[in-house]
Order: C-alpha cells, then sequence, then structure tokens
C-alpha cells in the first residue's frame, strides 16, 4: 500500500511540477481513491536499476536540449528498442517516461509482444 502511495503521489509531483500544500493534499487524495489492481513483484535489482537511469536522464536532458539548440539535427528515424524480459506494468511505465523525457526520443508505441517503437532526432554529419 504504501509503495503504491509513493509511486503515484512521484509521478503526480512529475505531472504538476508544484509542491504547495493544497497540490500535496490533492495528490494524497487522488492517489488514495485511484483503484489498486494486482501487479507482478518488481525485482529489488530492476528497482536499482531504474533509479540509475533516473539520475542520468536529468542531466541527458540538459546536454541534448543544448545539443538541439547550437547543432541543429536535420534527419530523424525510428528504431525499435526490446523491452527488458519480466518487466512489470510501472517498470515498462517509467521506462517509456525516462525514454520520452529526453529531447531527442518520444516512444511512439508499445508492442504487447516486447518492442518499444522510438522516434529520434539525430544528426548526420556532412560527408
Amino acid at each position: 500500500m504504501v509503495g503504491h502511495l509513493i509511486f503515484r503521489l512521484t509521478i503526480w509531483f512529475l505531472l504538476t511540477a508544484n509542491l504547495s500544500l493544497e497540490n500535496i493534499i490533492i495528490g494524497v487524495i487522488i492517489a488514495l481513491l485511484l483503484p489498486r489492481s494486482y501487479t507482478e513483484p518488481e525485482v529489488l535489482k530492476d528497482w536499482v536499476s531504474v533509479v540509475g537511469k533516473i539520475l542520468w536522464a536529468l542531466p541527458q536532458a540538459y546536454i541534448e536540449a543544448f545539443e538541439l539548440i547550437f547543432r541543429p539535427h536535420n534527419e530523424e528515424d525510428v528504431i525499435l528498442e526490446r523491452v527488458t524480459t519480466q518487466r512489470s506494468r510501472r517498470l515498462i511505465f517509467l521506462d517509456i517516461f525516462l525514454i520520452t523525457f529526453t529531447p531527442k526520443t518520444i516512444v511512439i508505441k508499445y508492442n504487447q509482444n516486447g518492442w518499444y517503437e522510438v522516434h529520434r532526432v539525430i544528426r548526420r554529419k556532412p560527408a
């Protein structure tokens, strides 16, 4: 129960970017009112990995933003990225969020057979 509450509040604060008392109260109420369904158990090792990715995603987002400003990217493509096996829905959501968080990439589609379709912009060096 506490894990679900923390997860939902984290998502709420990421979406609203507001830590005022009113927003915290609204977030707690919404987190408690949302229905809770059965989820697969996550492995601690997977969560540690995701936390590491989150910590790296913040500086990476700034780096990519400055690259887009100072060296415009002139091409784009769609690639397929494999989902790590045996991922719970929460971890898949966080993977999609992290891919989309960086300015150069966005997840277009999640295929149930284990792939993300990722749109990305790239910079080709002149030949």
